[in-house]
């Protein structure tokens, strides 16, 4: 027997698996956990039922099905003891499979000795059918590692990975934690039927519900943010261990994440029927093992480490030489670009309360909104390193100095932005802390490694990073978007071309010299000059909307018209004379126009 009929006969085993656990998701949708009764390894105290009921004989197919899947992997470890050598990852991979292939049968087993099963709704059916889900996920991530290393993985470098490494781990226990929080609420659909999502959504904020009825509402939230931040992490993986491999699984999550999200919108509306149960499942084995993979294949021992400068010209360039301080560490978030940012969070805080929003709350949005706005600059810098060290506005930036090293700079953001999601959300709700991870994403993602470098038109696409942080504010606030927090949106939206493209004026030199397709470089100063006019007039007319829906009184419209006319006035200066003088005028003017205009906004809604 071959290693090459191996590998085949691993992904074969795979694949059983799969079906079987699904198989084993459909017995619970339906209902039919107890159709051999309390009775375990025998159904109904016989081996084989003859007279069964449809229930029972659902949960004998699933049992023998299992038992099939236990053999298999039975037979997978033998065979790879036997074929590899001492030493192969296959061997690890197939050893891990067979010891999660027992803890499952026991865990399956419990559940059928210990009633959980039916309609028993107590607390410790919920935590059993969380761990049967975290096993369940861990006998399949051995199962595809094992095919993987037979088919010629190679074994894992663990140690030296700096950020990859945490990024990869807390993408593990994200999708892990996703899991089990949708076993819950799958549990709680299956005892708790409801008729329609407004029914689903008032009986989850209604006090004295069961826990499962009110735990179903966090799941789609805690979906969204574990999905921003597996795209997020796949994509930043894949860029700092570039393979065909990291690149084809980063893609293969993002795609993959999407349709599930779409899975579970329709799984939502459908009131979870059961096939919409088992799609909206096999979607999420689907991300979590590619996932899986693409950790195997970023921590390879022979994959290339970007941040460390390994396979470039620049060698050691990365490592940093030490002695950096708190003062570069501070340096990393950008705190002059941050401080705009973070006052438009506070001051959204202030408009949605239409008043003090409470002194906790406040800080609690203040630090945690600076700290995702600072690991998301501490990202940029080691991405943009390359071209910061040959422009003069950011060659003194730490990274290009090398007082902090890429891998240092990079675990200093991820341990930023994770606390600053928790913090989010113990002291706001996961809604405000949702909005500030997908602003970090869309920076990074969106705006750093996509577009910044390939099309002018990256700052008015990326650029609506900087329009989450009120969106942040109005939610810690209220706990939810409403038509205003989404106005708030929009202006920064329009309103970031205006001030961008006037800096990107004073430095188009710059831009030029490193590549960077910056409207002034692409189409040229008069282009650019005729652009920051048009988004100064739709700015304007973006911020009279609010006095159109009755929300803002005459306080805010004689400060708007005045703060408007400037804005505009300043924009035709730079029209008639596109020079520097010009747009450094304009440049600074514009960051105290949308200061001073969420200023306006939040003393006419106090008084």
């Amino acid at each position: 027997m071959s290693q090459a009929w191996f590998s085949r006969y691993a992904w074969g085993v795979l694949v059983w698996n799969i079906l079987v656990a699904l198989w084993g998701a459909y017995v619970r949708a339906t209902g039919s956990g107890a159709g051999c009764g309390s009775h375990w390894p025998t159904c109904n105290g016989e081996i084989i039922p003859r007279t069964p009921q449809v229930e029972t004989l659902i949960e004998f197919t699933h049992r023998a099905t299992s038992g099939l899947a236990f053999l298999s992997v039975l037979f997978l470890a033998l065979l790879a003891f036997r074929l590899f050598p001492k030493g192969h990852p296959a061997r690890l991979g197939s050893g891990a499979a067979f010891l999660f292939m027992i803890t499952e049968s026991l865990v399956g087993a419990s559940l059928v000795l210990f009633g959980w099963t039916a309609h028993n709704v107590s607390a410790a059916r919920a935590v059993v059918q969380m761990v049967h889900l975290a096993n369940t996920y861990f006998l399949l991530a051995s199962l595809v590692l094992a095919a993987w290393w037979a088919s010629g993985g190679a074994p894992l470098r663990l140690r030296g990975q700096g950020a990859v490494g945490t990024a990869l781990l807390l993408g593990l226990i994200a999708l892990l934690f996703l899991g089990m929080s949708g076993a819950v609420t799958a549990l709680g659909d299956l005892l708790f039927p409801v008729r329609n999502t407004l029914e689903a959504l008032e009986r989850s904020l209604t006090p004295g519900e069961h826990f499962l009825v009110r735990l179903r509402v966090l799941h789609p939230l805690i979906a969204v943010s574990v999905g921003l931040y597996v795209v997020f992490a796949g994509y930043l993986v894949a860029h700092l261990r570039p393979s065909v491999y990291t690149r084809r699984f980063a893609h293969a999550l993002a795609y993959l994440y999407g349709v599930q999200l779409l899975a579970g919108l329709v799984n939502v509306w459908l009131k979870a029927p059961v096939w919409m149960q088992i799609l909206h499942l096999f979607l999420a084995y689907a991300v979590w093992l590619f996932f899986v993979l693409l950790m195997a294949a970023a921590l390879d021992q022979g994959a290339r480490r970007v941040e460390l400068g390994e396979g470039t010209e620049v060698g050691q360039v990365h490592r940093g030489t030490g002695g950096a301080t708190w003062k570069d560490y501070l340096a990393l978030t950008k705190p002059r670009v941050i401080s705009l940012l973070l006052l438009t969070t506070l001051l959204a805080m202030l408009i949605a309360a239409k008043g003090w929003p409470g002194t906790g709350l406040f800080l609690v949005v203040a630090l945690g909104g600076y700290m995702m706005a600072g690991a998301a600059n501490a990202i940029n810098m080691v991405v943009d390193r390359d071209i910061d060290a040959r422009m003069r506005r950011t060659a003194k930036r730490p990274t290009v100095t090398q007082r902090i090293s890429s891998r240092d700079a990079l675990l200093f953001a991820f341990g930023l932005a994770l606390f600053a999601f928790l913090l989010l959300w113990w002291g706001a709700n996961l809604l405000s802390a949702t909005l500030a991870l997908m602003g970090l994403i869309w920076y990074v993602l969106v705006y750093t490694l996509y577009l910044k470098r390939r099309t002018w038109h990256n700052i008015v696409i990326g650029g609506a990073a900087g329009a989450f942080p009120p969106l942040v504010g109005w939610a810690a606030v209220t706990g939810e978007l409403s038509l205003f927090a989404w106005y708030l949106f929009a202006l920064i939206f329009f309103w970031t071309p205006v001030h961008f493209w006037a800096l990107a004026l004073m430095i188009q030199d710059d831009y030029r010299a490193v590549g960077v397709p910056m409207l002034p470089v692409v189409l040229g100063e008069r282009v650019t000059v005729m652009q920051i006019a048009l988004y100064a007039v739709l700015t304007a007319l973006i911020s009279l909307m609010p006095l159109l829906l009755g929300e803002l009184g005459l306080v805010y419209f004689f400060l708007s018209l005045a703060l408007n006319a400037l804005l505009i006035l300043k924009s035709l200066a730079l029209y008639r004379q596109p020079e520097r003088r010009t747009a450094v005028s304009l440049y600074k003017y514009s960051m105290l126009y949308l200061a001073l205009l969420f200023v306006a906004m939040a003393v006419d809604r106090v008084l």
